[in-house]
């Protein structure tokens, strides 16, 4: 998998609290681990969209990672809210996740990641438009 990485990801990853800057690249390595493991994925743009870390695939939809002063002290994934993958993911994993709407999964600063099930998510987001016509987007 080509990956096409922008250098001002870095610069503001560093920008973010020094405490949640290694739990974004956590969920960064997520990302890139899942997408190239993803058949059919041949690339991943990494980039910036709204000032955070954004990932976009041909047949995906765009993915962000961000800190965010309304909540200190956590950090989340994003997914975009008009399509159907946060409710999807709210219904597969109601216990396992926390929820700010129908866009963001958060995780306080020492929560574990539940990596098995956040990369089910990355992937169904990773070819979203491939699955979007299927119930519960086939999974």
């Amino acid at each position: 998998m080509e990956l096409i990485s922008n250098p001002n990801v870095e610069k503001t990853i560093q920008s973010y609290p020094e405490k949640l800057q290694q739990r974004i690249r956590e969920l960064r390595a997520l990302i890139l681990d899942t997408a190239s493991e993803t058949e059919g994925l041949s690339k991943l743009e990494e980039t910036l969209k709204w000032g955070e870390p954004s990932y976009l695939t041909k047949n995906g939809s765009t993915i962000r990672i961000a800190c965010h002063p309304k909540r200190p002290g956590s950090f989340s994934i994003f997914f975009k809210c008009t399509s159907q993958l946060a409710p999807t993911f709210r219904m597969l994993y109601p216990d396992i996740f926390e929820f700010d709407g129908n866009r963001e999964i958060f995780f306080s600063e020492g929560a574990k990641i539940p990596k098995k099930e956040l990369k089910h998510c990355i992937r169904l987001a990773l070819t979203y438009h491939k699955v979007k016509h299927l119930p519960m987007l086939g999974a």
